[in-house]
């Protein structure tokens, strides 16, 4: 008998590349809100999905530098369960409720690719940078609070896709006047099947659902966002045709469970 929550399955479960949920993130958080052309964010959108006429293209880059755990003390293990990540959300609707959307994602840690394709986040792996802030203050750390200055950058296979700075000028109080959005999200795992690749065993929209959400020092400011053409990529499709505010803040969250909003088979 083998067991495990994902593969690899083995005997004791412990190949598994990631332990059953509940899962739980800590993590800080570089990005920058922007519109690109609405044409461009509304071909990204999966089945079930439509542009929101009132936000014109508005998304959002985030650049993250995560620790995760389950239920066993896994963030002692840092080389398998910390990572950094980058992704775009894009405004979106599902019927009259106001949505984001994932459809770009990249990661540098094969578990948390894994834990992404679970639950519908695109990953791919990538090349995910920075700037950190410690608590004992010096040059190398940028003060959290008015001036302070971040930098963050994704690459995959060699190439560079986006870059971003942030100036922190003033704090949000209340996070949710700003991230207030719950993100959908696709499920898809195709078949291998020739006379079936066109029907997917799993092809679903769902909700992301996170648990004891919470934000703190939550900064914003000035921004400058860059992306870049890269052979074999489309991340250049959303790239900013103006860009908005920055932000910098810290985030934990738990997963423990999904909504469906769709089964496109069933």
């Amino acid at each position: 008998m083998v067991r495990g929550f994902t593969v690899p399955r083995s005997p004791l479960g412990l190949a598994a590349i990631d332990p059953p949920p509940p899962w739980h993130y800590s993590g800080d958080v570089i990005g920058v809100e922007y519109w690109a052309d609405p044409r461009s964010t509304a071909a990204f959108l999966p089945e079930g999905l439509v542009s929101d006429p009132e936000s014109n293209g508005h998304a959002v880059i985030m650049f993250l530098d995560w620790q995760f755990t389950a239920q066993n003390e896994e963030y002692l293990d840092p080389a398998r369960y910390q990572y950094r990540e980058a992704f775009i959300l894009i405004d979106a609707c599902w019927g009259q409720t106001p949505v984001t959307f994932c459809p770009l994602i990249y990661v540098d840690n094969d578990a948390a690719l894994a834990r992404g394709w679970i639950q519908g986040f695109p990953k791919r792996l990538g090349s995910v940078f920075q700037t950190r802030a410690f608590a004992a203050p010096g040059p190398a750390s940028p003060p959290i609070g008015p001036g302070g200055r971040f930098g963050a950058s994704l690459s995959t296979h060699g190439v560079r896709l986006a870059e971003a700075r942030v100036t922190l000028e003033s704090k949000v109080d209340d996070p949710t006047s700003i991230f207030n959005r719950p993100t959908a999200l696709l499920r898809y795992f195709p078949r291998l099947e020739k006379d079936k690749r066109n029907a997917p065993a799993v092809h679903e929209l769902t909700l992301s659902m996170t648990e004891n959400l919470r934000m703190a020092d939550l900064w914003i400011g000035d921004a400058e966002l860059s992306f870049f053409e890269a052979r074999g990529e489309e991340m250049h499709r959303l790239g900013p045709l103006r860009v908005g505010s920055g932000f910098r803040y810290s985030i934990a969250y738990s997963v423990a469970d999904t909504r469906l909003l769709a089964d496109f088979i069933a």
